[in-house]
């Protein structure tokens, strides 16, 4: 196994006890990139050796005793809309190019203090919005690889990084790495700081992580975790002991509540088949709840919600940015700007109200299965697919997690989405890896279930299948 096909935890493993350093790692995700971001194109800004001068300063580090951090010598992917004092940001726009901000964002800056090597800058689209960038996905080229987070979540599935960061507004981080089959994380709103990071919803914007294991997405996710006084929406607590709950065996077998959710009709026929397989694969450990008719109004709640502040918050570049911006980024905001303040402050009422009627679920199941996207990755390179079976959770700003488990009929990745309660992020990463360690450890891997981390050796070439 090439030591970019590593996972992260494997990887910080040996490094910390020198079986492995730094520098042959970053060295081996280099030549892993130069073998396949021909075809995937993950990556907006690589410096090469500025990679490996911070591998080998690490290395330097480890080897005068210093103290290391738990992502020492770890190369990390970061979606091009967080600053990186090193190198440019530029959100994916014309508008923007060449920008190289003074200072790190909060989350880069906490990579950097748990001894992360800062890969280079991920593909993002223009604002991580819907408008697509030149990234595809690393099981079919002909394919999405989804998005905002695209070349995150593809240079993940790809193998060119262990893990990588990203945001989600709407499904940005959920429904990419349901595409390119890998995990992707989103915690609870506000627990990840995302000051130094494009703002486009303060209520919806949420960071997250991709990785290619469970365990990886809680480590990954802990090191960014905990207030800053920069971002109103952090609180100082204690950092969330992601990594050691995750790995830990729950007192009792989780209990699992299949939501198929309002949405349900946007579901194709292969997610329908996936989830029936599912379902019944689990036996008595999961079972079908219904969330009430009052969730039926959050769609349109989000969407006034993202709308609004969205025209708000790009409004400058809305007014100089012309033909720079693409036709469906103005649309939004023009329509951003023509609702009314009773429109707005009622979808913001409406978020407590829903997480509160979640709770009666929560006290019953430890987490809630749901489909991660309405199918696998669509066809063509225009669009980055439908978040629709993401907006309810990014809305009530819940934890939420995607799993590679199952596959459509082309070999294409289906994600299976696990939500939990909010604040009950650890938990929620634990009854995932038992979700994972379950149906493995049954032999569920033929037929629709997959390995959970699926090996893309080499990107297809030519026309999907």
């Amino acid at each position: 196994m090439s030591l970019a096909a590593l996972s992260l935890s494997e990887a910080a493993t040996d490094i910390r006890e020198g079986r492995l350093r730094s520098a042959e790692l970053v060295a081996d995700c280099i030549k892993r990139i130069d073998e396949v971001d021909a075809d995937v194109q993950a990556w907006t800004y690589l410096d090469r050796d500025h990679a490996m001068r911070q591998a080998e300063a690490l290395d330097q580090h480890r080897q005068k005793g210093n103290t290391t951090g738990p992502l020492h010598g770890i190369p990390i992917g970061i979606k091009d809309i967080f600053d990186t004092g090193d190198m440019p940001t530029e959100f994916g726009s014309p508008l923007w190019a060449g920008r190289t901000p003074r200072r790190d964002a909060a989350a880069v800056a906490r990579l950097r203090s748990a001894g992360a090597v800062i890969m280079g800058k991920t593909v993002t689209t223009e604002y991580a919005y819907f408008h697509p960038g030149k990234t595809r996905n690393p099981h079919d080229p002909a394919r999405t690889p989804g998005g905002s987070s695209s070349g995150s979540a593809a240079a993940v599935a790809a193998s060119m990084v262990p893990g990588a960061i990203g945001s989600q507004t709407n499904g940005s981080v959920i429904r990419p790495a349901a595409f390119c089959g890998v995990v992707g994380f989103k915690p609870t709103h506000g627990l990840i700081p995302r000051s130094g990071a494009l703002l486009l919803s303060r209520t919806l914007d949420q960071v997250g992580v991709f990785t290619r294991t469970v365990e990886d997405a809680a480590l990954l996710a802990e090191t960014l975790t905990g207030f800053d006084e920069e971002d109103p929406d952090t609180r100082p607590i204690a950092r969330p002991p992601f990594a050691v709950v995750a790995a830990s065996e729950p007192p009792l077998p989780p209990r699992f509540a299949f939501v198929r959710s309002p949405v349900w009709e946007q579901a194709e026929p292969v997610t329908r088949e996936a989830f029936g397989e599912l379902v019944a694969s689990l036996g008595d450990t999961i079972t079908e709840v219904e969330p009430g008719s009052s969730f039926g109004s959050a769609v349109d709640m989000h969407r006034t919600i993202m709308e609004v502040e969205m025209a708000y918050n790009l409004h400058r570049d809305y007014e100089k940015g012309g033909d720079q911006i693409s036709a469906t980024l103005r649309k939004l905001i023009e329509r951003g700007r023509a609702y009314t303040a009773v429109d707005y402050l009622a979808a913001i009422g409406g978020i407590a109200p829903l997480n509160e009627a979640l709770d009666s679920i929560f006290d019953e199941y430890d987490a809630i299965v749901t489909p991660a996207a309405p199918g696998e990755a669509p066809r063509g390179l225009e669009t980055t697919g439908n978040p629709i079976f993401c907006t309810l959770w990014t809305y009530l700003g819940t934890p939420a997690v995607t799993l590679p488990l199952m596959q459509s009929e082309a070999g294409m990745p289906l994600g299976v989405q696990l939500v939990g309660r909010r604040g009950n992020d650890a938990r929620l990463l634990r009854s995932a890896r038992w979700l994972v360690t379950n149906l493995q450890g049954k032999g569920r891997r033929r037929g629709r279930f997959a390995p959970q981390s699926a090996d893309v050796s080499r990107p297809r070439k030519g026309k999907s299948s």
